[in-house]
């Protein structure tokens, strides 16, 4: 295409997102400010801010009120193995403390979390799950996961009180392998997996937490571990933003015979 007839937007957009891919601002840089941008390249400073917000939609881009632009820490894609990451070994390797943080150590970053602990009623459709009743409590553990100092996910898991009350899943710690580790020690080990996957927008709530624009689409993934008796003992929705995250997952399905 002549590139005259490009749109001015997409043009240096595509041009700052060269930029950016070939390093010249690096994961964590400062870029112009959009009055910088606007008089560098001659255009309307509405142009500018369309620029800046097109690639901050890519999640290449980070807005900071009150301090500028910068480029995203983390570029690229994690990738989240629905088919390993729960492994026992996987889940529990060089002594992380559960699947997430195996799988950011393992990409060479520093995996932390903030977590807050409660004992309250769960919303319906989890306790339905759970095989609770609508006004029982669950002990609930509402996290706010990093990749480094980038939030990169928040998860809230959901567990029977009569499993995990008065247990080390009400710790902030709950050591080597997390949860899945100490479900497996009290007898209630988890043997399948089922999980769902939705794509939206954010809630306010979720953008604010997560540092993200609330146009930006994130994935909703609700988790739910199952012991061999068929109990559901752990529902985990997880809200993760589709610009950092790819997901996989493989199973066998027809076996040649032996």
């Amino acid at each position: 295409m002549d590139e005259s007839k490009v749109p001015k937007v997409q043009r240096l957009a595509a041009e700052l997102r060269d930029k950016i891919r070939r390093g010249m601002y690096p994961p964590g840089s400062p870029l112009p400010k959009v009055r910088e941008l606007q008089e560098s390249e001659g255009v309307a400073f509405q142009t500018a801010r369309d620029v800046y917000k097109l690639l901050e939609d890519e999640g290449l881009i980070v807005s900071r009120r009150g301090e500028g632009t910068f480029v995203s820490p983390i570029l690229g894609k994690i990738h989240r193995d629905g088919t390993g990451r729960y492994i026992k070994a996987a889940r529990e390797e060089d002594g992380a403390r559960g699947a997430f943080a195996s799988e950011i150590a393992r990409l060479g970053m520093t995996p932390s979390s903030a977590t807050a602990i409660s004992r309250e009623r769960p919303p319906a459709h989890v306790a339905k799950i759970l095989g609770i009743h609508h006004a029982a409590k669950a002990l609930v553990r509402a996290r706010t996961m990093r990749a480094n100092e980038t939030v990169v996910q928040i998860a809230t898991s959901y567990f029977p009180g009569d499993i995990a009350f008065g247990t080390q899943l009400e710790e902030q710690d709950t050591g080597e392998g997390g949860s899945k580790s100490r479900l497996a020690e009290a007898g209630h080990a988890q043997v399948r997996i089922r999980e769902s996957i939705d794509v939206r927008t954010p809630t306010k709530e979720e953008a604010e937490a997560l540092n993200i624009p609330a146009s930006r689409a994130v994935y909703e993934i609700t988790h739910v571990g199952i012991t061999a008796e068929g109990r559901a003992v752990e529902v985990c929705v997880h809200v993760l933003p589709v610009t950092l995250w790819s997901l996989s997952y493989e199973w066998p399905i027809d076996q040649p015979n032996t």
